[in-house]
């Protein structure tokens, strides 16, 4: 066995000094440290190496998809970096070679080449335009403040973009005495930054342990004790707009053809009504914006407001047959759901309404997304004005045509209320009889609502029939039905017919014999839209509405004021 050279006693104490050496070297730069910490030396830990984005005071670098460009004082930020913090729905038009642009009250679209931004139907000039590096696009947001709200700026000399939106809190306060900006409130932690006495950072939020949370003049995001900060003020509130209607919504639709006046309702009223809507609009076969207001309308909108009623008028698609091809020509260009969008605001403003109520029926499937493009392009003109943006959708399961039309969560999303006309359970063209709107069928749907599409139940209004069908079984096994008004009925049942309540429908029932033939129907009474109302409260939604005006039971309005006044 061989064994290494045997080191002299010299040599031996010369390591064990140079050990020593070194360990006292590593105790005094760990000193400093902490001497440096305890004393709020100013210590950067993160050099920013890339364009840091903060907005509304929270730094979002990470979670970015792209980088964020400054390029002659225009700052870019990537398509889909906006689609994650401002427009969820921002898309290409290719056929326009455009991006379009929704944000709160604006609507824009804005090119590659053009310096010119079309902000809610008006052109705007700008400096810069979009551009595409390596398949990335990106949008110069410095010239988009006012379609976003926002207040750009750039700080340079820590390559920090901060994006604050105008609409939002703002609070500001004077640094008492210089300090280190802590990235926590932990007794050791780095120190991001430093705040000299006599000039104002943003003040955040407070914690409960004698810190402040602040943004620096760098746009640093870090902490400082309370004592640094001073002569805290308020810049700017939060602008949170009223809603129109307090409470639940109680709508009635009030239909009429194009081809009739809009009805005279002087000297009437209904107790429990908040909005009416009227059949004022329609596009006709060619896709032509058509209205039938008139004298008789002018008055109409006279009398709802005097009686407190908000008037959302109905735009129909629906009154000519067959208009799939019309309503995908215009759902499929943009330039004509923007014609269509303008002649809506415009009509709305001549009219001193209150809202829209969007009633597209007997659609392309194909088309949902396109339907879903015309509501998110119409609300920000309607909200612009001040209106609301209601839109009538059918069950989610059903026809092609009938319901598979509809992106109920981009509706939901966006629209300030989705009315889900639940009604037609059973249908003229059904095999089997049935109800028209059992409370089981209803609450089935309303869970897919919730549920599968992730509409909040705030901004679901229930659409309730004051109508039912009777049905005929003939021997013969031939089935047809005809439509009931609800204050009807007991005009038309015979009076020795026995009612019976079914509970899993929540309405009652009678079965007898006529001329030969089986005789049913499924009843809708007061108590079965009160029992309709009742999942109204039970599922707390946005309200209700009724269709339509002139079928109801006249004393049915109070059972409606009382249970959605719950």
């Amino acid at each position: 066995m061989k064994h290494g050279k045997k080191m002299t006693k010299e040599e031996i104490e010369r390591k064990k000094k140079k050990i020593i050496r070194i360990f006292l070297i590593i105790l005094f730069i760990i000193a400093l440290a902490i001497g440096a910490i305890i004393a709020n030396d100013y210590i950067i830990f993160d050099k920013n190496e890339k364009i840091n984005l903060v907005i509304n005071n929270n730094n979002v670098t990470a979670n970015l998809k792209n980088d964020v460009l400054v390029e002659d004082d225009v700052i870019y930020v990537s398509k889909q970096d906006i689609s994650s913090y401002f427009d969820r729905y921002i898309y290409l038009d290719e056929s326009l070679n455009k991006i379009i642009t929704t944000y709160e009250k604006k609507i824009a679209t804005i090119g590659f080449e053009d310096k010119t931004m079309n902000v809610n139907g008006s052109d705007v000039r700008i400096y810069a335009t979009c551009k595409k590096i390596n398949d990335v696009i990106y949008l110069p947001i410095s010239e988009m403040k006012d379609v976003y709200s926002i207040e750009p700026n750039y700080i340079e000399d820590t390559k920090v973009v901060t994006l604050d939106s105008t609409n939002r809190e703002l609070r500001k306060a004077m640094v008492a005495k210089g300090a280190a900006v802590k990235s926590s409130t932990a007794f050791i932690s780095k120190t991001l930054d430093r705040v000299e006495e006599g000039s104002y950072v943003i003040v955040i939020s407070k914690t409960d342990d004698g810190w402040t949370k602040i943004r620096s003049k760098n746009g640093i995001v870090g902490y400082v004790k309370n004592d640094v900060i001073v002569n805290e003020v308020k810049i700017r509130d939060n602008m949170e707009e009223e809603k129109q209607i307090q409470g639940k919504v109680s709508m009635v639709w009030d239909f009429y053809s194009q081809y009739v006046n809009a009805p005279d309702r002087s000297g009437k009223s209904y107790n429990g009504v908040n909005v009416v809507s009227p059949s004022f609009f329609y596009i006709n076969k060619k896709g032509d914006f058509k209205e039938n207001v008139g004298s008789k309308g002018l008055e109409y909108i006279e009398w709802a407001h005097q009686n407190g009623y908000k008037v959302w008028p109905m735009i129909s698609n629906s009154y000519e047959t067959d208009m799939l091809e019309t309503t995908s020509t215009i759902m499929n260009s943009f330039e004509k759901r923007q014609a269509l969008i303008e002649n809506i605001v415009n009509a709305c403003v001549e009219y001193k309404v209150d809202g829209i109520n969007i009633d597209f029926e007997n659609m392309k499937k194909e088309d949902k997304d396109m339907f879903s493009r015309f509501i998110i392009e119409l609300t920000p003109r309607i909200k612009e004005i001040g209106m609301v943006v209601s839109v009538d959708v059918t069950a989610p399961d059903g026809g092609d045509t009938w319901s598979l039309c509809y992106d109920r969560n981009v509706i939901g999303h966006e629209a300030d209320y989705i009315v889900f006309m639940a009604y037609d359970e059973y249908t003229a063209s059904s095999s089997s009889a049935g109800t028209t709107a059992g409370v089981n069928w209803i609450n089935a749907n309303l869970n897919k609502f919730i549920k599968y599409d992730e509409v909040k139940p705030e901004k679901i209004i229930l659409g309730i029939p004051f109508y039912t069908r009777l049905w005929t079984e003939k021997t013969d096994g031939s089935l047809k039905s005809s439509i009931v008004n609800m204050k009807d009925v007991n005009n038309v049942i015979p009076s020795s017919a026995t009612k019976e309540f079914k509970e899993d429908v929540k309405q009652n029932y009678v079965e007898y014999q006529e001329s030969g033939a089986t005789k049913k129907m499924w009843i809708e009474d007061i108590q079965s839209i009160k029992c309709k109302l009742d999942v109204i409260n039970e599922y707390q939604l946005g309200g209700a509405s009724f269709w339509a005006l002139d079928r109801e039971d006249p004393d049915v309005w109070d059972t409606v004021k009382n249970e959605l006044s719950k």
